[in-house]
């Protein structure tokens, strides 16, 4: 194969593993058939985008969706929980870092995992998420104190859903090249059911038998659901063209991987998204508390966000595909800029939080979906894309970490005006999701060769 050709299809994304077939039925000679050397290829790799156990392991992923990210979406509803029983000798800040460690520690797993992925697979990678994940869960029934509520759900369950993230996602894309955003995509809405279905039934069951009991029956729901996931989830095998890197610790953490080029650029313009892009999901609910909606009624936003990113998750993988999972990603960030400036910002009463949640869900469920997919669009070695996962969301995870510290100060600093005490956290929300689409039209532009020239795009 020619050098023009092999540049033209690793910018089409054509994955390593074709190519190396592609090789070995051009230059391999005819294989000589004895009884002491059994010829190559006996079992050649299954097929791309149309393979029956691909399609099985987006059950699976969607499986693992729903128990990590359908998890951490919801875990907002522990905020207030907390606040007025066991921790409520705590202040809201303090209590707030719950949450924030438990999203950030999920996404400093998927750099861990992510290399233990290329190495293992995702079966052994989802027994230890399993593990973690349930483990935590139930650990939580029984604490007290506010260390052993953070040690078990902050750290030990969270390092859980980082595993089992990293298992579905990018098991799922080796399977699939042409069809890969609609794949992810169905894979994330799993999320957006868990996230829906937490919101809506956990708060209830509180109530009715109590937190630890609840904290039990969630654990046991996913469970039953990460026993599927580990049935249904596997990887496409990679041509056998040569032995696996031996294992070094520096592959937990691959910062060698984020050279100058696309992969670095989106890794930018993935941090500044994700400054902005959960602050929504954590500070409607308050905003609605604060001005007098009730707790029920307040909750419903986050439902009503969950249940539209539904289709705002599948739905960009679907039109990714045809029109460019770059292009569609920033289409629908810019949405999202769109609604926190002339929604969010501009009507502040309930009626304005209602239509910003049905509508930022449906906008900002990209953030699930098109991520991996884009990862896996820059990544020159389909085998490695673990590696490569890992390497973006470690420089995404400190994003995570300081969001919701930064907009605590910003609401605090919006006491003093009288039409919108947050005020300031909205306009830094857009702000940070703006840079991100400066950077993914920059990381476009470096995947296409030209840098210079952000708006110029072909379909990618």
């Amino acid at each position: 194969m020619s050098s023009e050709a092999r540049d033209a299809e690793k910018v089409a994304g054509v994955p390593s593993d074709v190519h190396q077939q592609n090789q070995q039925h051009q230059q391999s000679p005819e294989p000589h058939h004895n009884d002491e050397e059994p010829p190559p290829n006996l079992h050649p790799l299954p097929p791309l985008d149309t393979s029956p156990r691909g399609w099985l392991a987006v059950c699976g992923g969607f499986a693992c969706l729903f128990v990590s990210f359908g998890w951490i979406t919801c875990i907002g509803v522990f905020q207030a929980y907390y606040t007025t029983h066991q921790l409520r000798d705590y202040s809201a800040s303090t209590i707030g870092w719950i949450p924030s460690v438990e999203t950030f520690m999920l996404f400093l797993g998927v750099p861990i995992f992510g290399g233990l992925f290329d190495r293992l697979g995702p079966t052994v990678i989802l027994i230890i998420g399993t593990i973690l994940h349930v483990g935590g869960l139930l650990g939580v029934a029984n604490c007290r104190t506010y260390g052993q509520i953070f040690a078990a759900q902050s750290i030990v369950s969270a390092m859980g859903t980082g595993a089992i993230f990293v298992a579905g996602t990018t098991a799922v894309g080796t399977w699939f090249h042409a069809r890969r955003g609609l794949a992810l995509g169905l894979v994330s809405a799993g999320s957006a059911l868990g996230a829906v279905i937490g919101t809506a039934v956990i708060p209830v069951l509180f109530d009715r038998i109590g937190f630890p009991w609840t904290m039990r029956a969630v654990a046991l729901t996913y469970f039953v659901l990460l026993i599927i996931a580990i049935a249904t989830t596997s990887r496409r095998p990679h041509a056998a063209s040569s032995s696996p890197a031996s294992f070094r610790v520096s592959r937990l953490v691959p910062v060698s991987l984020l050279q100058p080029g696309p992969v670095l650029t989106l890794a930018i313009a993935c941090f500044f998204y994700f400054l902005g892009v959960f602050i929504p999901y954590n500070y409607l609910v308050v905003e609605a508390e604060d001005a007098g909606d009730g707790q029920h009624s307040a909750n419903n936003l986050l439902v009503i966000l969950s249940a539209t990113s539904t289709v705002g998750r599948v739905m960009p993988g679907w039109l990714g595909d045809r029109y460019g999972r770059f292009n569609t990603t920033i289409a629908f960030t810019f949405f999202s800029v769109f609604l926190v400036f002339c929604v969010w910002i501009a009507a502040p009463w309930k009626s304005g939080r209602i239509a910003f949640a049905a509508l930022y869900g449906f906008g900002s469920g990209t953030f699930v979906s098109m991520v991996p997919t884009l990862i896996a669009q820059v990544c020159p070695d389909m085998s490695k894309l673990g590696l490569y996962l890992g390497a973006v969301y470690l420089v995404i995870a400190p994003s995570v970490l300081i969001a919701q510290p930064v907009a605590g100060v910003l609401a605090d600093a919006g006491d003093g005006y009288r039409r919108d005490h947050y005020i300031w956290l909205k306009v830094f929300c857009a702000l940070a999701m703006a840079v991100g689409i400066v950077g993914f039209l920059a990381a476009r532009a470096a995947y296409q060769g030209h840098t210079r020239k952000l708006l110029k795009t072909d379909r990618v």
